[in-house]
């Protein structure tokens, strides 16, 4: 392939959600700690997502939800980090990311974006005038190496992977909750199909595993049949 090997790799609800609601106050990392039933086994999930590629994809959206443009410095992981964003980061936020990661990929559509102006050793940027994805994976393997990656976004991202048949491999940890909204992100969001004609585009999976884990956490993972 001219492109890395993709798994999806999130935390979900029974209902497939992945917030806690529909507001950017409400998120799983914030609020599954504070709820009995669901903070004893949550520690699963960060555990298991410490053993996902090194090669991890984001969203600059989810990514300020979760307050990296205001957080101190972390410490430097070996995981390189890639970030599709076009306003969602500040400057704290690029350094953010250039501190956590290996190597850190800004994948933007805005050349008046602030990580324009900063020089940082290991701050990568690909501008493109109009988002590709599969472009962005391409170039992630030919100029930086990337072989396999984590894909890690919110709802409309994942649908956009979905409906360009970019996923290969669904790693999927549910938590024992339903959360319900209709306007609550979802693990695939964005344009719903109408038409017979499109049903190409679903994403047919076949399982690989289901593990029970502990405090009624389920953990999925499948391969995407093409």
């Amino acid at each position: 392939m001219d492109r890395p090997v993709t798994t999806l790799f999130m935390l979900m609800s029974v209902d497939g959600k992945i917030s806690t609601g529909a507001t950017d106050d409400l998120d799983v990392d914030k609020d599954f700690p504070k709820i009995a039933g669901l903070t004893e086994g949550l520690h699963q999930y960060y555990e298991i997502e410490q053993t996902t590629d090194l090669w991890s994809f984001n969203s600059g959206r989810v990514q300020a939800k979760i307050g990296v443009n205001t957080k101190e410095m972390p410490n430097k992981t070996p995981v390189s980090f890639v970030v599709l964003d076009n306003s969602h980061l500040n400057e704290n936020g690029i350094r953010y990311f250039c501190a956590l990661s290996k190597n850190f990929v800004l994948v933007t559509s805005n050349d008046k974006h602030p990580a324009f102006s900063m020089e940082e050793s290991n701050l990568h940027i690909v501008y493109q005038k109009e988002l590709s994805l599969k472009d962005a994976l391409i170039t992630l393997k030919s100029e930086y190496g990337c072989e396999r990656i984590t894909i890690q976004t919110g709802g409309t991202l994942n649908g956009l992977f979905l409906r360009e048949k970019l996923f290969d491999y669904v790693d999927i940890v549910v938590a024992p909750v339903l959360i319900g909204g209709k306007d609550t992100s979802t693990l695939i969001d964005g344009k719903s199909l109408v038409s017979q004609s499109e049903l190409s585009q679903l994403g047919v999976l076949k399982l690989q595993e289901c593990v029970m884990l502990e405090n009624s956490y389920l953990r999925l993972r499948y391969e995407v049949i093409r």
